[in-house]
């Protein structure tokens, strides 16, 4: 199993977002040997949200050797030109550190404030991949499709070698299938799965993969947006649920309860991350709920020693 960590883009502690804050953040992720640092991407959200590609170039001097991911950018609301000069740059300036996580993004306020029909994400999402491809590449022919076209186009400068691209499902049958046909890996959603559905998701996706030519166990996985607080202490873990994740996410606190996040006592976020090894999960990205950097270590120090050695398929970066 390999662990990620998301930049906090969300100000949960009630202090302001600043540059110093996520160096450090980042710099302290390097040296707990985290091996991602991530960035989720959103233009309007239920709580102020900072620019995820933005803060993800700002803190790349930071992030020392760990592959930095997009988890994920939206290239129909960003537009696939503008997603792909955004990630080559990212790419670039990384020295070639990028996994590109992708998605359509569930938020209706998004497609809105884009100026962008809701109901047509998934066509547009569909071409906007086989866009960025194209452009990301630079070599063959363009793409034009009914949404987008690249003929003629040239980004420069490059990245330095195109990104993979991981698609993000939350393991519908229709979002595998797309996975499985567009994607170099695929990315789950801590908050949208459990053990058991990423089990039967990761097999139907095996199934798909093997009908489109590809190597199941040569296509990489990750389960990002893994919201994390470890405390012994049961009544502040109820408040994290109640007071933090459910007014952010908007759901009943009934059913964040029924998520495997590791959320708790040491042992039982353990148990949760061990869980999702075991269905096959080969790496995690873990975004603390509060007190960023103490639950970046005490994650290292007090729940990754109990989480059994070897229980995942071995990880890949790419």
């Amino acid at each position: 199993m390999e662990y990620g960590a998301h930049l906090p883009l969300i100000d949960l502690d009630g202090g302001p977002l600043r540059l110093a804050d996520l160096t450090a953040y980042a710099r302290r992720a390097a040296a707990l040997e985290y091996r991602f640092l991530c960035a989720n991407d959103h233009l309007l959200f239920g709580r102020p949200w900072l620019d995820g590609p933005t803060a993800l170039a700002a803190t790349l001097e930071a992030s020392g050797e760990m592959t930095v991911a997009t988890t994920v950018a939206l290239p129909v609301v960003r537009g696939p030109a503008q997603t792909a000069k955004l990630l080559a740059a990212i790419d670039l300036l990384s020295g070639g550190r990028l996994v590109a996580g992708v998605g359509p993004g569930s938020s209706a306020r998004d497609y809105a404030a884009a100026g962008i029909s809701f109901d047509e994400r998934w066509k547009r999402f569909d071409e906007s991949v086989r866009a960025l491809r194209s452009l990301l590449s630079g070599q063959g022919e363009g793409f034009t499709g009914a949404f987008y076209s690249t003929e003629g186009l040239a980004l420069e400068p490059r990245p330095l070698r195109p990104p993979p691209i991981w698609i993000a499902s939350w393991g519908s049958p229709a979002g595998l299938r797309r996975v499985a046909r567009l994607g170099d890996g695929w990315l789950a959603s801590g908050y949208n799965t459990t053990p058991l559905r990423f089990r039967e998701s990761l097999a139907l996706l095996s199934e798909q993969l093997r009908a489109a030519g590809k190597n199941p166990q040569a296509f990489p996985n990750g389960i990002a947006t893994m919201w994390l607080y470890v405390t012994g202490n049961h009544r502040e873990a109820d408040r994290m649920l109640m007071e933090v994740l459910a007014p952010l996410l908007n759901r009943p606190v009934e059913a964040l309860r029924e998520l495997a996040l590791p959320i708790g006592p040491a042992e039982l976020c353990a148990e949760r991350i061990s869980a999702y090894a075991e269905a096959g999960a080969e790496r995690v990205f873990l975004w603390p709920l509060a007190d960023a950097l103490g639950q970046l270590e005490l994650f290292v120090e007090s729940v990754m020693p109990l989480v059994p050695a070897g229980s995942a398929i071995p990880a890949r970066a790419s």
